[in-house]
């Protein structure tokens, strides 16, 4: 739908500007046109009203955040280099058949939505008010959406992160920082006074046992009741948590309460709530597939039928990876014997993942198709992986690649821009 709007708008300007070209001679002198070419890119052009449009709508975003503006005269130029880079952009955009389908861009409309607390009827109601078109806001949108995949899909593939960039990024101090695990504790102290007695220590102490043993067993506990002094402490990272209970925050699982901790103002009891990167745990499946593709001399019928008849000879005692070897179409698993290796959930098509998820280990699901063929599938087994340094790696990973993305997008720009047909007539 955006691709066959943005080519709709591209036909009506190009009918505008060349009806006035033809007309002009013939108009009054004193006729003034609404409208012009400001500039040819490529294969299109950018009108004066759009140019217009645009500096209004940046100079209104200015006077809102309180900023003094460039020049008129620089305003002017930027946002025409803008209006080109963007025009060039979605020339390329229609060449590679990139669109945004309509509920993809409703999806996209209703989170925008949502992220100003507003319903969707709400948020065309606010749109209305402030004298704005929504069909023109939703077209912004589709546009954007269709730049930002142009712009990934050219420059992620320019982004190459080795993995010593990951490891020293990991040994850094922001490394550390930016992936170190993080924790949700409620906190529990028992106060002592300076100077208590030894033997009000030891009672302050008892008490915290036996507070430490009731949150244990799963029992309430409150300030007015029990007298003491409780508190959410948030989540913190390791780093920014109090010395005192590093050590033993390290050593918790989520619900999981400490014995009392002392410290000089009194005996300390933390429950971590929450954890976050500190035990990443997941399901991990090890399968095996024979994959089979319907083409010409093979019917969508016949490949049913072969992948039935390949499950039968399987359960009648024929070897899984001997056949995999000889009728599987998956390249990268036949020699193999149709090992998939072990995998996480997500990384498999979601017709694959659900027959997999649904199957016990040593037992051969009934084939199923997705959009690669039909799939014979047999789960070896199955385990629970700690993945947490495969997380901190793939943290460091997307923090490296984000900052490499905005070096590499301007040279693409640049790129682009340099090698486009770019004529401005004013």
């Amino acid at each position: 739908m955006a691709t066959y709007l943005m080519n709709n708008m591209r036909l009506l300007k190009t009918l505008t500007a060349t009806l006035m070209i033809v007309l002009a001679p013939l108009a009054h002198a004193e006729t003034k046109w609404l409208d012009k070419i400001v500039a040819i890119v490529d294969d299109d052009i950018i009108l004066a009203s759009e140019l217009d449009t645009r500096i209004d709508s940046i100079t209104a975003n200015i006077e809102r955040s309180g900023k003094e503006g460039p020049p008129p005269e620089q305003l002017h130029k930027e946002v025409l280099d803008l209006l080109i880079l963007e025009n060039i952009q979605l020339q390329l955009a229609n060449r590679y058949g990139v669109r945004i389908e309509d509920e993809e861009l409703n999806a996209a409309v209703a989170r925008i939505a949502a992220g100003n607390n507003l319903t969707l009827a709400q948020f065309q109601q606010a749109l209305t008010a402030s004298g704005a078109s929504y069909l023109a806001v939703r077209e912004q949108i589709a546009k954007e959406m269709i730049l930002q995949r142009v712009q990934m899909g050219n420059v992620s593939q320019r982004i190459q992160i080795s993995d010593q960039e990951i490891q020293s990024f990991l040994k850094s101090e922001e490394g550390r920082q930016r992936t170190a695990p993080e924790y949700h504790f409620s906190h529990v102290l028992i106060p002592v006074d300076s100077d208590a007695s030894s033997a009000q220590r030891q009672q302050a102490e008892a008490r915290a046992k036996a507070l430490s043993a009731k949150m244990r067993a799963g029992k309430n506990i409150d300030n007015a009741n029990d007298a003491i002094s409780i508190s959410d402490l948030g989540w913190r990272k390791s780093t920014e948590l109090p010395s005192l209970f590093i050590d033993v925050a390290a050593k918790m699982n989520d619900l999981d309460v400490s014995d009392p901790i002392q410290s000089a103002s009194g005996f300390h009891i933390i429950q971590l709530l929450e954890s976050r990167g500190v035990k990443q745990m997941v399901k991990q499946t090890r399968a095996s597939h024979i994959l089979l593709k319907p083409s010409a001399i093979r019917s969508e019928a016949q490949t049913v039928a072969l992948a039935k008849e390949l499950r039968q000879r399987i359960l009648n005692g024929e070897s899984f990876r001997d056949l995999a070897k000889e009728y599987s179409e998956d390249i990268g698993s036949a020699q193999e014997g149709g090992d998939l290796g072990w995998t996480t959930p997500g990384q498999l098509v979601p017709e694959f993942q659900k027959a997999m998820d649904e199957t016990a280990p040593g037992e051969i699901h009934q084939p199923i198709a997705s959009n690669y063929g039909w799939h014979v599938i047999k789960v070896v087994e199955r385990r629970n992986q700690d993945v947490t340094k495969e997380m901190r790696k793939q943290i460091a990973r997307n923090i490296i690649h984000e900052r490499k993305y905005a070096d590499e997008l301007d040279i693409w720009l640049r790129k682009i821009r340099s090698e486009a047909f770019v004529d401005i007539k004013i």
